[in-house]
């Protein structure tokens, strides 16, 4: 389906938050009859209904009735699974479902450049954007990082770049979706919950990001990272990799402790590794996909050296909060699986109490034990997977339970020792106590600030 096939026609959306709202209206402003539908209860989301309602737009909260079905096409949100009821009943009826990112792509006339990868999505889709502003190029930045492609994708000016941040689940619903420049920056054990605890099927649903791409687009990756080595061979475009561990002849690498890029016969030297401000090595391999991308978009060196001295990382990712009688803070919460806690661990160059837990999403702890031996003072086990961290950790460090975030906090600092860091990185979702894993940061920080 493209732009033009939604003229007249019935859709239905399912979700009444952000991208939900946003990818209604520029259905309606397209000609299409959106119908929106939340199982969220009507109190939740009385500010996005009202919006809707003065839209003239129709919408249902507190369930799915069958109108959902009245419909040629069906539009989901991120957070609504491929195996919801809802969306099951639609493809046995034939109605064709895709995400919101697809629609938004269908209104894009600027080049889109789209960043997934298990751990480091946000801050690299979030570095890309910067280093655009700094070298002042026309860009916006949107996707899964938190402003839905649909709220921007009609104000934007086609010479500017579309910087996405995409997630599996996004992409798990695209059909058409083409970027001009892609990026997978690792795919490490995630969200088995929603693929059947199966790698090959997530590692599928990250391929689907260079599927549509032809000859003239990039895709940019890891090639230190398996699971991307298995599923770059399948991509039709341009592939540039970076690499920590060896030189390459096209693609970014590090070479005497500078971060180096070489393409179309250029070799550019950007940065000794030590200058980078976001530290630790999965944010070097961020730095190099940004990188990368800054410079087929025409950023110079000095100003991407620029860039990448002064960017400081973003909220809820190894967040620096405080420092108190001498134990540093940080804010973590993003780590929502064990492989981003692995990369949080080989950060610190200091002991660490290591606040852990939440929400289950087939966590295999033992990813972890060798750094945790290494780096970990003690741990504090929280959440509805207190029990599963305390089985894994046991005997192995000391560890502590906690009731609620607030216990969590207070734990953290009496097991900490002047010189320590505490660390909020759960490796879970934040469902179990909190909305988002934004909420949970924040607590946690005003917790911090409070002490």
């Amino acid at each position: 389906m493209q732009a033009s096939d939604v003229r007249g026609k019935n859709v239905t959306v399912i979700g009444a938050a952000r991208s939900g709202v946003a990818v209604a209206r520029v259905l309606q402003q397209h000609g299409a009859r959106p119908f929106v539908s939340d199982k969220t209860a009507a109190e939740k989301l009385a500010s996005e209904a009202r919006l809707l309602t003065d839209l003239g737009i129709e919408v249902e909260l507190g369930g799915h009735s069958d109108r959902v079905y009245n419909c040629s096409l069906m539009v989901i949100s991120p957070g609504v699974p491929s195996n919801a009821p809802v969306v099951v009943e639609a493809r046995r009826r034939n109605i064709s479902v895709v995400s919101e990112l697809e629609v938004a792509s269908w209104f894009c006339r600027s080049p889109i450049v789209a960043i997934t990868g298990s751990n480091g999505k946000t801050t690299t889709t979030t570095l890309i954007g910067r280093i655009l502003g700094d070298a002042k190029k026309k860009h916006a930045v949107a996707g899964n990082i938190g402003t839905a492609f649909s709220s921007v994708v009609l104000g934007l000016d086609p010479a500017a770049a579309a910087v996405l941040e995409v997630s599996s689940f996004q992409l798990d619903h695209c059909e058409t979706f083409r970027p001009r420049i892609s990026a997978i920056l690792n795919i490490t054990r995630n969200h088995m919950d929603r693929y059947e605890n199966s790698m090959e099927n997530y590692a599928a649903s990250k391929a689907r990001i260079f599927m549509n791409q032809k000859d003239d687009d990039v895709v940019i990756y890891d090639a230190d990272d398996e699971w991307t080595g298995r599923i770059i061979g399948q991509a039709r475009c341009r592939q540039i990799p970076f690499s920590i561990h060896r030189s390459l002849k096209e693609g970014a690498f590090v070479e005497h402790g500078s971060l180096v890029t070489a393409l179309e016969g250029k070799r550019s030297e950007i940065i000794r590794t030590d200058e980078i401000s976001i530290r630790g090595p999965h944010n070097l391999y961020n730095a190099m996909a940004a990188t990368l991308v800054g410079q087929l978009l025409g950023v110079t060196a000095a100003s991407l050296r620029a860039t990448l001295r002064n960017f400081k990382g973003v909220e809820h990712r190894q967040e620096f909060v405080r420092e108190l009688n001498g134990v540093r803070y940080y804010n973590d919460s993003k780590a929502t699986s064990v492989d981003a806690v692995w990369y949080a661990l080989q950060a610190f160059d200091r002991p660490i109490v290591l606040m852990l837990g939440g929400r289950d999403k087939g966590n295999d702890y033992s990813r972890i034990t060798d750094l945790v031996r290494k780096h970990v003072r003690a741990i504090v086990a929280m959440g509805e997977s207190a029990d599963k961290v305390e089985q894994a950790f046991q005997g192995i460090k000391p560890l502590r339970r906690a009731g609620s975030i607030d216990e969590a906090v207070l734990a953290a600092q009496q097991l900490a020792q002047q010189g320590d860091v505490v660390l909020l990185s759960p490796a879970c979702a934040s469902f179990d106590w909190f909305e988002n894993y934004e909420q949970r940061g924040r607590v946690f920080k005003e917790l911090v600030r409070n002490l």
